[in-house]
């Protein structure tokens, strides 16, 4: 990755990334958050209740890593105590997005595991997502919530709430929301259409050491066949229409 950015690069990173999550509806009114780490140690933040499509460089916040105010003329994002755990957790982190696309937050909603093993983009450059218990936003009680799950994934969806994708900087942060917002839809379109189908297991290992080469953190490695690629949960939606064509058939022999 390239070197760190300088405080006055972040900050207008931070408006750019926050014109496109508002331009492509990741983000409704003062919805999302995002944060990076600055060479000093300290996290740069958004402000709070401002929209994340028109804001301004001066704008943002700058946090301890314990979150103590440093400076910033506005309050600073409510859910900072999420991006403080998240990076306590993993030095190898600099930035943090958080946001509330669509399909992901669906899939959240609905609280659907995402399947694995179905796209080699996502295998390669996300890895698994997992779906976080719900815990109230802005309080230690999500921190504690993600803390099982930070160590070993770099995105995660958060039950009821939204999505949360991690980073070497701020635009990786930001390109992978744009990829588990991609692999939600596919899903969602694919659940319409039929069955999700499963790259074979030794294949996605191939998958995971072009990972490695891109420099990413991998430990899945270990897993069994099983453990690595875990059968797909029927699709509700299928197995609706396979119990309406049944008892079409069962009415149709009866007429």
């Amino acid at each position: 990755m390239a070197e760190t950015p300088n405080e006055n690069e972040l900050r207008e990173a931070f408006c750019e990334i926050g014109r496109r999550v508002w331009l492509r509806q990741y983000v409704a009114a003062n919805d999302g958050n995002f944060s990076a780490r600055l060479a000093d140690g300290n996290i740069l933040c958004t402000p709070a209740n401002v929209s994340k499509g028109f804001m301004r460089p001066e704008q943002m916040g700058i946090v301890t890593p314990e979150g103590a105010k440093v400076s910033g003329p506005l309050p600073t994002t409510s859910e900072i105590l999420m991006h403080l755990e998240i990076y306590r957790l993993r030095p190898d982190i600099k930035a943090v997005v958080h946001a509330h696309p669509p399909h992901a937050t669906a899939f959240a909603v609905a609280g659907d595991p995402l399947p694995r093993c179905v796209l080699a983009e996502i295998e390669i450059l996300v890895g698994e997502i997992p779906i976080v218990p719900y815990a109230t936003t802005g309080t230690p009680d999500l921190s504690a919530a993600l803390r099982p799950y930070v160590p070993g994934h770099d995105a995660y969806l958060l039950a009821n709430h939204g999505a949360v994708t991690t980073g070497r900087d701020v635009f990786e942060a930001y390109y992978r929301m744009e990829s588990v917002e991609q692999y939600c839809r596919v899903l969602a379109i694919g659940k319409e259409i039929g069955p999700w189908t499963q790259i074979e297991t030794g294949k996605v290992r191939e998958l995971l050491k072009v990972r490695e080469k891109l420099g990413l953190p991998e430990k899945r490695h270990q897993l069994s066949d099983q453990e690595l690629c875990p059968p797909t949960t029927p699709n509700r939606g299928n197995v609706i229409d396979d119990i309406v064509r049944r008892v079409m058939e069962r009415l149709r022999k009866t007429d």
